[in-house]
């Protein structure tokens, strides 16, 4: 199993494995960013509305919501049932760079996310703590995710989210995350 470091305290196992594995995807989402001008991490490359700026906001915002429902529960995710089209034309800009904001502010604003979470994932008793899932069209009704649930779906969103990065990155100047 790996093992982790929070300040002089090691975290091993299964938490070191989970921290290590969001840690690798988080890296390759930075580094696919690496050197962009403003107006590069807001340009959009392909058909989709996605830009790298983007991306990095909205999987910051992803990770600070879904760190939230471990802390809160589902009151944290909100109602999607309810959402008026002035909510869903906010949750849209999540995924655009807007006027004023910059790769270095949206960069930061993600570490500071990350920070938090690592923190959380460290310092928490049980890995199998869970709560209900609010109502949503995607979502079977009673479903419940436990901390563990929650922490692979946020893996699993900045790797999906890391992909297009680098495919959007490639299209913008050729540069590759890998390979």
């Amino acid at each position: 199993m790996g093992e982790a470091m929070s300040g002089t305290t090691a975290v091993t196992g299964e938490r070191a494995d989970l921290l290590a594995t969001l840690a690798q995807h988080r890296r390759s989402l930075r580094f696919t960013a690496r050197d962009l001008t403003d107006e590069q991490a807001g340009r959009r490359t392909t058909v989709s509305e996605l830009c790298l700026g983007g991306l990095v906001k909205h999987v910051t915002s992803v990770e600070r919501v879904w760190a939230a429902f471990i802390l809160e529960g589902p009151s944290a995710l909100g109602d999607v049932t309810d959402m008026t089209e002035e909510d869903w034309a906010r949750r849209a800009d999540e995924f655009r760079l807007l006027p004023g904001e910059t790769l270095t502010g949206v960069l930061a604003a993600y570490e500071e996310v990350a920070l938090r979470t690592d923190e959380l994932v460290r310092s928490l008793p049980d890995l199998d703590a869970s709560h209900p899932l609010p109502d949503a069209p995607w979502s079977e009704p009673g479903t419940r995710w436990s901390v563990r649930r929650v922490l692979l779906h946020v893996i699993g969103e900045t790797a999906q989210h890391a992909g297009h990065a680098d495919i959007i990155r490639e299209s913008l100047d050729g540069s590759r995350t890998m390979g």
